[in-house]
C-alpha cells in the first residue's frame, strides 16, 4: 500500500483529493439525513468502512492489526471514538441543521483548533498571522449567525447547527492530535481500521442508549435509503479517510489541514448547483472570509 504513494508530493496530493471526495460525500449525506437519524448513519458509514478496509488490507497483503505498542491501538482507538465516532455524528446532525453550504462555512473552524492544539501538544509556532486567520474564521462564523433572512432557517435552528458544527470540529481536531505522533510509526491503512473500530464503538453504545433505537436501525436497513447512504459511505467513509490519513502523516499538520480545508469552496459549490441551497451576499461573502482565514492560519 505504501508503494502506491511514491508520486511528487504525496502528503499534499491526497489532502486535496480528501477534500474533494468528501465534500461529494457531505452532499450525499446530506440527502441521506433527511431520512436517516445522524447516530445511525454514522453507524452504517463506519460499518461499511471497516469491511472495505478490511478487504483493502488484505488484498495489499498488510496485516490486519499492525505488530505495535499496545499504547497505539489505545490511542488510534481514543483517536476513533473522539473524531469518528463523536465528531462524525456531531457533524451529520449540524449538516441536517443548516445544509451543505452553511456547514462549509462553520466547517473552517476546523483549521484554527488544529493549529491552537499543535501549538499546545506538539509544540507547533503559532504565529501572528494564524491569530489573525483565526480571527477572521471567527467573524465568518458570527456573520453567518446573525443573518436574518437565512434560507429561513429558525434561529434556534441555525445557533444549534452552528454549535453543533463548532463541537464537531474541536472533537476532530482533537483526535489529529491524539494520533499525529504515532502516525508515522505504522501503517496507514492499519491505523485507519483501529480509528474506525473506535468509532463503531461509540456509535453501537450510543445507539444502544438511544431511546429511538428501533427507528434509527430501521432507517439504516430500510434499502430505500441505501440509494445515497452507500456511495455517499465508501466516499466519507472509506476513500476520504484513507487520503486524509495518508495526507497528515506524509506531510505537516498546518499544511495538510490547509488543503483538507479546500472541502469549504467543494461543498458550498457542490451544495448550489445540486442541493439548490441559497445565496446570499452575507453568505459569500463570509465565505470568503473565512476560506482567507484558514489560509492565514495553515499557510504562514
Amino acid at each position: 500500500m505504501e508503494s502506491l504513494l511514491n508520486f511528487p508530493f504525496p502528503g499534499q496530493t491526497l489532502s486535496l483529493a480528501s477534500a474533494f471526495i468528501w465534500a461529494i460525500a457531505v452532499i450525499l449525506f446530506r440527502i441521506s439525513g433527511k431520512a436517516v437519524h445522524p447516530l445511525g448513519l454514522n453507524l452504517y458509514k463506519s460499518i461499511l468502512a471497516t469491511f472495505l478496509f478490511i478487504i483493502t488490507i488484505l488484498i495489499f497483503n498488510e496485516p490486519l492489526f499492525p505488530l505495535v505498542p499496545f499504547k497505539y491501538y489505545c490511542l488510534f482507538l481514543l483517536s476513533g471514538v473522539i473524531g469518528i465516532g463523536i465528531s462524525d455524528t456531531l457533524f451529520f446532525a449540524c449538516l441536517n441543521r443548516l445544509g451543505a453550504s452553511l456547514t462549509a462555512i462553520v466547517d473552517c473552524s476546523y483549521s484554527p483548533f488544529v493549529i491552537l492544539l499543535a501549538a499546545i501538544f506538539l509544540s507547533e509556532n503559532l504565529t501572528i498571522f494564524q491569530i489573525f486567520g483565526a480571527f477572521l474564521i471567527i467573524t465568518a462564523v458570527i456573520a453567518v449567525s446573525y443573518e436574518k433572512n437565512n434560507l429561513s432557517i429558525p434561529r434556534k435552528v441555525l445557533l444549534t447547527g452552528i454549535a453543533l458544527g463548532i463541537a464537531a470540529m474541536f472533537a476532530m481536531a482533537v483526535s489529529i492530535i491524539i494520533m499525529k505522533p504515532i502516525l508515522g510509526k505504522t501503517s496507514i491503512m492499519g491505523a485507519t481500521l483501529i480509528r474506525t473500530i473506535g468509532g463503531i464503538l461509540f456509535t453501537g453504545v450510543a445507539l444502544k442508549a438511544h431511546p429511538k433505537r428501533r427507528s434509527i436501525l430501521a432507517g439504516i436497513l430500510s434499502r430505500r435509503n441505501w440509494k445515497t447512504m452507500l456511495p455517499a459511505s465508501i466516499l466519507g467513509g472509506y476513500l476520504a479517510l484513507i487520503t486524509w490519513m495518508g495526507g497528515m502523516k506524509l506531510t505537516q499538520v498546518s499544511v495538510a489541514s490547509a488543503l483538507n480545508q479546500m472541502h469549504t469552496i467543494f461543498i458550498f459549490v457542490l451544495g448550489v448547483i445540486f442541493l439548490k441551497e441559497g445565496v446570499s451576499l452575507r453568505k459569500t461573502i463570509a465565505l470568503l472570509i473565512a476560506v482567507a482565514g484558514v489560509l492565514l492560519v495553515t499557510m504562514l
